[in-house]
């Protein structure tokens, strides 16, 4: 089982990666996939992966630059991503959103300072070291529901998939990055108060995002970032 496990994470080393590269490029609202970077911050660093996470790139990824649209989404619906391909790498997924501040729209807003919240995750399923899985493995989108309590305005929606296959060094998580513009409506009034930046969050050292996930097989796996808010 040890040298089965071990080979299968060299492997997942040595396949060649960038033909399993991935991309966010649509946002799902009102049940509708919708135009690939209508909505979409589209970025030059084609279906590559962010690997540092202090650089700026980190925010909406390597020279994001606004999308044509801004999406109006009720507080309480359900809105999502979807991908260009199906997920190919084991990981997880977050998904963060920023509210614009005054003067600016979900267009204008680079998403600079403590502005982000965790509204979503998807996590790993662990069973006490036996084995590890994956629930984002081959999915194609991936949807939540916006608190329905949110104050309403401009919005920058972030979707990360942090890919693990080679998180056993120190910047090997890979982490796959889009935003998403978004107008929230409703009759919601609050905000959260706990709030982070992208870059910042994360350090690069969290048990979520340094870690080897083939050996010895995790007992536990620790979701990076704060919690969800809701």
């Amino acid at each position: 089982m040890k040298f089965f496990a071990a080979a299968l994470g060299l492997a997942a080393l040595l396949v060649p990666q960038v033909a399993a590269h991935y991309r966010w490029t649509s946002l799902i609202v009102n049940g509708t996939t919708t135009t690939a970077y209508q909505y979409v911050r589209p970025y030059t660093n084609m279906n590559s992966p962010v690997t540092d996470v202090t650089s700026k790139d980190f925010t909406c990824n390597v020279g994001a630059t606004p999308a044509p649209g801004i999406a109006w989404a009720k507080a309480g619906s359900t809105i999502g991503f979807a991908s260009d391909i199906p997920i190919s790498h084991p990981g997880v997924i977050n998904v963060y959103m920023a509210k614009a501040p005054s003067g600016q729209t979900a267009a204008t807003y680079t998403g600079t300072g403590n502005s982000w919240f965790k509204v979503a995750q998807l996590s790993a399923v662990t069973d006490g070291g036996n084995s590890i899985k994956w629930p984002s493995d081959n999915i194609t989108s991936f949807t939540f529901t916006i608190p329905s309590k949110l104050a309403s305005g401009d919005y920058l929606v972030r979707i990360e998939h942090i890919a693990l296959h080679g998180a056993s060094t120190f910047g090997g998580a890979q982490f796959y990055i889009s935003c998403g513009q978004i107008h929230v409506f409703g009759t919601g009034a609050s905000s959260p108060t706990s709030l982070v930046s992208i870059p910042g969050v994360y350090n690069g050292n969290e048990p979520g995002i340094l870690l080897n996930i083939y050996w010895p097989i995790p007992v536990t796996y620790t979701q990076p970032g704060p919690a969800v808010w809701s």
